[in-house]
């Protein structure tokens, strides 16, 4: 059969327009499935991360016993070779680039050393044999001492396997308590599903934990015990309980042939942020290997992954941190004149908080200095504010249409409850003729994918200030879904330059 990106088939535009069932209304979980939820811990570590500290500490362990032999054997005020170090570091990389190429850094390997005794050595040996294969070519073999580059090799392995003796006993552990796990839920019940579980249970060593099924189907056609684990709920029931356990991964366990039912499913769960993998344990259809991505040997076909994960988000909370301090600095003289004049202009406080939604649909507080009179506030936002309100103060109108009524979000940003760039986050009870921002736009909860925003794309490019249309919501929407799709450091770095230039333009700002 010839290879198709099966990901490609649902992709995220065609499940928004697919014309079936909405998530606008979300029901509450039953309190068997509330319970469940709640049992799971909510600081846990992803896998992946560990595995990629662990490269970083082996790298850093191999390079610094590397050096502590040189200046043992050398002396540490003799002359400093500059080969030597550089030696010691290139080997130490191609080592751990080896041990990643031999995957010798998947969960199922770090839990069993003993196991992988032999695989570490052979990289380590190679790691070793490659050194002096190219110290053979270019003639320099004889620069370097056998005798310190022998003793590392024995020291360097001790230092790496007894790291992965330890880790093993941590991942034991982490695993155990629940701190290292990927939480998934199946999606759809009967044979299938129990197949499927099955299957998955067969792996060993699998870091992921099955926390319970959720099916429209009723007890006839879908059991309420499923291989031991309980049906809890619909699919739109699903999404709450997704939220409050923090899922990391949907399994859906339906064949590629209905894909119907399929693009049904994903029409209500594209809006979590979480990895949704299409069962193809028992499909008829067979691709190519590589077309698919495996929990232990059970094919899945990736659907939709979840947007700004591990590393990246690393990277993203790096970039908020230094740029947050940033802002911070360079704004404070404004930021204290605009507290001086909201405290002589009217009476309250400088601050004013707002309960919105931040990432994953949870209550975030933001805060914005005060814009309005302190007996007219709106902490809802059921009515927006409009052009000569009457409720706003008349340093309020300067520092709304100028936008410094948002700087101290930089201390938001900073301390993890918004991004520096992200959607813009709504308030709560916000509404466009008396209906809910969500109940106006289909899709609408997929802006809270990723960490909303102190900028965004939308506002760059001009969908700011007054929402009095569903046209201006849905617009909005759009753009804040095409930043999630898109999203890239550089993306972030041009939104985050482009938003002084653009914020110039006050036609929409009151």
């Amino acid at each position: 059969m010839n290879e198709i990106d099966p990901a490609h088939r649902f992709s995220m535009e065609a499940v928004r327009k697919f014309d079936g069932p909405t998530e606008a209304q979300v029901p509450g979980i039953n309190d068997v499935a509330r319970q469940v939820a709640s049992q799971y811990r909510r600081d846990t570590m992803s896998p992946i991360m560990v595995s990629g500290v662990l490269r970083m500490v082996e790298f850093a362990v191999l390079f610094l016993s590397g050096i502590c032999l040189y200046f043992y054997y050398v002396g540490f005020f003799n002359y400093l070779a500059w080969q030597y170090p550089l030696t010691i570091a290139a080997a130490s990389f191609l080592a751990v680039v080896l041990l990643d190429v031999s995957d010798s850094y998947q969960i199922a390997a770090l839990m069993r050393p003993l196991a992988n005794f032999g695989r570490v050595l052979v990289v380590w040996a190679g790691t070793f044999a490659l050194m002096a294969l190219t110290a053979f070519a270019v003639k320099a073999s004889e620069d370097y001492s056998r005798l310190l580059f022998g003793s590392w090799f024995v020291v360097g392995f001790v230092l790496i396997f007894g790291l992965r003796l330890v880790m093993s006993r941590l991942i034991r552990r982490w695993a155990r308590d629940g701190r290292m796990e990927r939480r998934a839920l199946i999606v759809g019940g009967g044979k299938s599903a129990e197949m499927l579980i099955r299957s998955v249970e067969k792996q060993p060593y699998n870091d992921i934990r099955i926390c319970g099924i959720f099916d429209d189907r009723g007890d006839k056609r879908s059991p309420p015990i499923v291989a031991g684990y309980p049906k809890l709920g619909t699919i739109s029931e699903l999404i709450e309980f997704a939220r409050i356990a923090r899922i990391d991964m949907l399994i859906v366990s339906l064949p590629l042939t209905a894909e119907s039912r399929v693009l049904q499913l994903l029409k209500k769960l594209w809006v979590l942020p979480v990895d949704i993998r299409l069962s193809a344990h028992s499909n008829a259809l067979q691709f190519r290997p590589r077309a698919y991505s495996y929990i232990g040997s059970v094919p899945m076909l990736d659907i939709f992954d979840k947007p700004i994960n591990d590393w990246d988000s690393v990277a993203k909370r790096s970039f908020d941190i230094i740029f947050s301090l940033v802002g911070i600095i360079v704004f404070s003289p404004v930021m204290l004149a605009t507290a001086i004049a909201i405290k002589l202009d009217s009476k309250g406080p400088v601050l004013f908080k707002q309960k919105r939604h931040g990432f994953n649909n949870e209550v975030i507080e933001v805060y914005k200095f005060r814009s309005m009179y302190i007996d007219r506030s709106d902490p809802t936002a059921k009515q927006t504010v409009t052009k000569n309100d009457p409720r706003v103060t008349r340093v309020g109108r300067f520092i709304r249409k100028t936008s410094i009524d948002e700087l101290p979000q930089f201390f938001n940003s900073l301390f993890g409850s918004l991004s520096l760039v992200g959607p813009r986050p709504h308030a709560i009870a916000a509404q466009s003729h008396n209906l809910l921002y969500n109940e106006v736009v289909d899709g609408y909860f997929a802006r809270h994918k990723v960490k909303p925003g102190v900028t965004g794309w939308a506002q760059i490019n001009g969908w700011r200030g007054e929402m009095d249309t569903n046209e201006k919501i849905r617009m909005r929407t759009e753009y804040d879904l095409y930043y999630i799709e898109n999203w890239s450091m550089l993306f972030d770095l041009r939104i985050l330059f482009l938003t002084p230039v653009r914020l110039l333009n006050t036609e929409n700002a009151y």
